[in-house]
């Protein structure tokens, strides 16, 4: 009897608790809802359990299906706020300080998550002045599933940008939303969706692959949970087996970076630049640097902060014997905090460590190298020492593989935007495309089906799509010649055949050195600038100019531009730069080039029958100077594909 009891007060329990209303973890406090539009709301409860929603005087009642699935919507509502929305079953939830304005899915890979907390010294006025509680924030993390698209996201929040709450915002959104509120004097709302690294593919549905069965092979193959995880053990077993040299550093009686350390046959060398240009040839491992610092009285016992450029791959910072930072990743800005009472007057020992595994390794140029503290700043560049710790073996034979879920077709979507289509949007952000560099013909196809497919499970085929182009990046190269970024570029273009895109030219916004320039905030204002004509259908000029026609005229090229605006000019106010220029033998070279009204007519004494052209081909041509009087740039192109 006893056991028939506990039994029956488990199933009451267990009613009781499944009986509750559960909200996704979007539908929240603060958060941001679509004006003028049927909003979505939904959830879960117990099966066939009365909801009753209620909003701005009106209730709503809707029931759940078997699974104890609920879905309704609120009416149209214009912008403004703040609202409370009430939701009643068994249980009472109560949503407050909901908001209506504009919201945007912002989504891509890293140069669309970099926060503005890493460009905190650019944009450290912007984040002191930052006073936008209708600028609202939420932040997806990282997520990934193989296997199906996800009902929810874990807990999260919408953050206004206030103060330093606006440093976890994504630096391109918030610029976006920034112009966005202050020109239409409305919310914003910003769902941020954006992983570093990623492919195009693994932020689209299964469904989006329909035109594409090797990828939904892929698909079918990951979802075969054993299959994966016999790969990952695999890949660990084959990593575990090979044992590189320990680093000598760490292991000796006294380690390099303690005080107390005195050095032996260490050798000169230069920060910033890398080692394999100053002499260590082809080397992967670990190599140190050390150099005493004069610190002046006024900084000394003073908390300071240290800026390293970039550092390839990972480094730890050591000052005085005190490690005061690492990163273990290229990628970021060193930027560490010095904690007061370590610095001294005079002579301080600076110690860092780098460990690089492929390509060149050190410190990159062209980045700031300092400590500084109030109005003092001291110099790192220089002459420094240096000593390998030790030098890694190639790992030769063995099983490179393992799987990375999130760059895996659809591995993305499943877990980071299947839980939000629910939720009603304005239009789209989307910035990504280093990952797919490698083939960007195929760029053509995927970035139309992703925008195909997102505008599927948002139910709405207009949804306007705003992205952008890739900027210049690595080196400079003074030659006409191929490249993949240029190709890239050029795919990302064809894209503006998709009805109601734009896209955003950032070609003049790129760094020859960082693949995550730091000019985020002319990115996110151009963003802005196409929304105006694409999303809110202003009558402005939105492109930089794009080719309309290209004509041989004897022994020149004429080529008639569109969207010039005010007119064509340079950036630099010199002749157009960046123009090559070939015959039938396409063996290009670089042109004249000059401006008359709306064409650019180019030529070279050296190709007497011109029939082809290239406008900034380049991975990162060095003066693309093209632009509108409106200031918004002429996207790279060519005529020979």
């Amino acid at each position: 009897m006893k056991k028939i009891i506990i039994a029956l007060l488990s199933a009451f329990s267990f009613r009781s608790a499944t009986a509750q209303i559960k909200l996704p973890s979007i539908i929240r406090d603060s958060m941001i809802l679509q004006r003028d539009a049927k909003i979505n709301l939904w959830g879960w409860a117990a099966p066939n359990e009365k909801i009753r929603v209620s909003f701005n005087k009106k209730t709503f009642t809707v029931t759940t299906d078997r699974s104890g699935n609920w879905k309704t919507q609120l009416p149209a509502t214009k912008a403004g706020g703040p609202y409370t929305i009430e939701f009643a079953a068994s249980n009472k939830i109560s949503v407050k300080e909901v908001l209506f304005g504009d919201v945007f899915f912002c989504s891509g890979q890293s140069n669309m998550v970099h926060q503005m907390n890493i460009h905190d010294v650019t944009y450290a006025k912007d984040i002191a002045d930052a006073n936008y509680p209708q600028i609202r924030q939420y932040w997806i993390p990282t997520l990934t599933n193989l296997n199906a698209p996800q009902a929810d996201l874990p807990a999260g929040n919408w953050q206004p940008a206030i103060g330093d709450q606006v440093r976890p915002f994504s630096a391109v959104a918030f610029f976006f939303a920034k112009q966005l509120h202050e020109k239409y004097k409305i919310p914003v709302g910003i769902i941020n969706a954006s992983v570093g690294g990623t492919p195009v593919e693994a932020w689209t549905s299964e469904e989006g692959f329909k035109e594409f069965p090797a990828i939904t092979q892929t698909i079918q193959r990951n979802k075969d949970t054993a299959y994966i995880n016999g790969l990952n053990r695999k890949a660990a077993s084959s990593r575990g087996n090979f044992q590189q040299p320990k680093d000598r550093g760490l292991t000796d009686q006294v380690k390099w970076s303690d005080a107390s350390y005195q050095p032996v046959a260490w050798h000169p060398i230069n920060i910033p630049g890398y080692w394999e240009d100053q002499g260590l040839k082809d080397l992967n491992g670990v190599v140190w640097y050390r150099k005493e610092i004069h610190i002046p009285a006024s900084m000394a016992g003073q908390p300071a902060k240290v800026f390293l450029g970039r550092i390839v791959d990972a480094d730890e910072l050591y000052i005085n014997g005190k490690q005061v930072g690492t990163t273990s990743y290229q990628y970021p800005q060193r930027r560490y905090n010095v904690p007061a009472g370590l610095l001294k007057e005079g002579k301080n020992l600076f110690v860092i460590r780098v460990t690089n595994t492929a390509g060149k390794g050190g410190f990159v140029p062209d980045k700031p190298y300092c400590i500084f503290s109030g109005k003092d700043t001291v110099d790192l560049k220089g002459t420094w020492q240096y000593k390998v710790g030790v030098a890694y073996r190639p790992q030769t034979g063995g099983f490179a593989g393992g799987i990375s879920a999130q760059n895996q077709p659809a591995g993305l979507y499943n877990a980071m935007v299947a839980p939000v289509i629910n939720y009603t949007i304005k239009g789209f952000c989307w910035y990504q495309g280093e990952a797919n560099t490698g083939q960007p013909k195929q760029y053509e196809k995927l970035q139309p089906a992703l925008i195909a497919d997102w505008r599927s499970k948002w139910n709405n085929d207009s949804l306007p799509f705003l992205y952008v182009q890739l900027p210049g990046f690595m080196d400079y190269n003074y030659l006409p010649a191929e490249s993949n970024w240029a190709m890239m570029r050029e795919s990302q273009g064809k894209t503006l055949s998709v009805p109601n895109t734009a896209m955003v030219v950032a070609i003049d916004l790129g760094e020859w050195n960082d693949i995550h320039p730091d000019n985020k905030k002319d990115v996110g204002e151009r963003l802005a600038i196409a929304a105006y004509k694409t999303v809110y259908k202003e009558n402005i000029v939105h492109s930089g100019p794009t080719v309309q026609s290209v004509n041989a005229d004897g022994d020149k090229i004429v080529i008639t531009f569109s969207n010039t605006g005010s007119g064509l000019m340079t950036a630099d106010g010199a002749l157009p730069a960046e123009f090559s220029i070939a015959g039938d033998d396409k063996k290009f070279v670089w042109a004249t080039a000059k401006i008359e009204g709306n064409t650019v007519i180019i030529w070279n004494e050296d190709v007497k029958a011109p029939k082809y052209v290239r406008y900034a081909w380049a991975d990162n041509p060095v003066n693309p100077n093209l632009r509108n009087k409106e200031g918004l740039m002429a996207s790279p192109f060519r005529t020979d594909e």
